[in-house]
C-alpha cells in the first residue's frame, strides 16, 4: 500500500513538473521569422520626385532581411537594408545601393514602419523608379497590402537586437535621441516635438510597438508640411508629388486639408511612425526604449550607427556574435 502511494505521489509530481515546464515554454515561445504568403503590387506617385512608380512586394527566404531592387536600372542587384545603407536626408529616409553609389531608393520609412509593426522579417521590394509611392501619406495603405498578401512563418527562429547600455546622440536646435535597455522583446518609443506653428506646437506621445498599437495609434497619421515651405521645397525638386490627398498642410494656426486633423496629436504620432520605420533600418527588431526630442530621419540613423559602433552596446537575443550582415 505504501509503495502504491509513493508511486501515485511520484506520478502526480511528474505531472505538476510537466505542466510547469509547459507553462514556461508557452510564456516565451520561439518566434519564427516571417515573409509574405503571396506577392502583391501597387502603383502610386512619389512624394518628392512626383513620378509614377510601380512597387512589387515579393516573398523572400529566411535570413535575407528587407531588400530593395531598382527595376528601372538595368542589371541592378537587390541590396539589404542596414544602417550604413542610409544616407543623410532631412525630409525622407533614403537608402543607397552598395553596388552603385548613385542608385538610391527614397521615402522608405512608411513602408518600413508597416513591416516593423507587422513583424515581416524578409521581403524583396522591387521598384521601377527612385522612390516608393506615397499612397495615403501614412502607413494605412501599406498595412492593407500586407494583410491582402498574407503573412507566413518560416522555419528559422527570429533574432532581435537587445540594447545593453544607453546610447545618446544630439542634433541641431536642441534635438536629441537615445536608446536605453528596455523590457525583453519590447520596443517602447517616447517622442516630443516642438514647432512654432500654433496648429502643431509642442506635442508628446508614447507607444509600445505592436501591430494593434501601431494600427490604432499611429498608422493613420499623415506626413505634414508647413504651407510656406512648399514653394522653396519644390524649387529644389522636392515635394513635387505632394497634395492634400497625401499630406497634412499647415498654415500657422490653420489646417488646410478639408477634413482637418485625423487626431489632435497627428503630427507627433506621425513622427513616431517615421521613427518606427527608421529604427527598422537596423535590419532587426529592437528590444529597448527610444526617447527622442525634435528628432528626424538623419538623427535616427545617427543613433543606429552609434548603437552598432561598439559590440558592448548590443547583442542578439539568441546570443550569437554581435555583427550585422553585409548589405549585399
Amino acid at each position: 500500500m505504501a509503495e502504491q502511494t509513493a508511486r501515485t505521489t511520484d506520478t502526480a509530481s511528474l505531472r505538476r513538473w510537466t505542466r510547469f515546464q509547459a507553462s514556461i515554454g508557452s510564456s516565451s515561445p520561439t518566434i519564427m521569422q516571417t515573409t509574405l504568403k503571396h506577392p502583391i503590387h501597387c502603383r502610386g506617385i512619389g512624394l518628392h520626385a512626383g513620378q509614377p512608380v510601380l512597387m512589387r512586394l515579393i516573398p523572400a527566404e529566411a535570413d535575407t532581411g528587407i531588400r530593395f531592387q531598382r527595376l528601372d536600372k538595368a542589371g541592378s542587384a537587390p541590396f539589404r537594408i542596414t544602417p550604413d545603407r542610409i544616407i543623410s536626408s532631412p525630409l525622407a529616409t533614403v537608402a543607397a545601393s552598395p553596388h552603385q553609389a548613385d542608385l538610391h531608393v527614397a521615402t522608405i520609412e512608411h513602408l518600413m514602419a508597416a513591416l516593423h509593426a507587422s513583424g515581416i522579417d524578409n521581403l524583396l521590394i522591387q521598384l521601377d523608379g527612385p522612390e516608393l509611392p506615397i499612397l495615403d501619406g501614412c502607413s494605412q495603405a501599406f498595412l492593407f497590402l500586407l494583410d491582402s498578401a498574407g503573412i507566413v512563418r518560416l522555419e528559422t527562429p527570429r533574432r532581435s537586437i537587445e540594447v545593453l547600455r544607453t546610447v545618446h546622440v544630439t542634433g541641431k536646435n536642441g534635438a536629441h535621441a537615445r536608446l536605453l535597455p528596455g523590457k525583453a522583446g519590447q520596443l517602447e518609443i517616447a517622442l516630443t516635438i516642438d514647432f512654432p506653428a500654433p496648429a502643431i506646437g509642442k506635442q508628446s506621445h508614447e507607444i509600445t510597438l505592436s501591430r494593434q498599437n501601431f494600427e490604432q495609434d499611429v498608422a493613420f497619421c499623415r506626413t505634414f508640411v508647413n504651407h510656406q515651405d512648399i514653394a522653396p521645397l519644390q524649387a529644389q525638386g522636392l515635394a513635387l508629388g505632394g497634395s492634400l490627398e497625401n499630406a497634412l498642410v499647415i498654415q500657422h494656426d490653420r489646417i488646410l486639408n478639408p477634413g482637418g486633423l485625423r487626431h489632435s496629436e497627428e503630427c507627433v504620432r506621425h513622427k513616431i511612425l517615421d521613427t518606427i520605420g527608421d529604427l527598422y533600418c537596423a535590419g532587426y527588431t529592437l528590444s529597448c526604449r527610444y526617447e527622442g526630442h525634435k528628432t528626424g530621419h538623419a538623427l535616427n540613423n545617427q543613433l543606429l550607427r552609434a548603437l552598432f559602433a561598439s559590440p558592448e552596446n548590443w547583442r542578439f537575443s539568441d546570443g550569437s556574435a554581435s555583427s550585422l550582415p553585409p548589405s549585399e
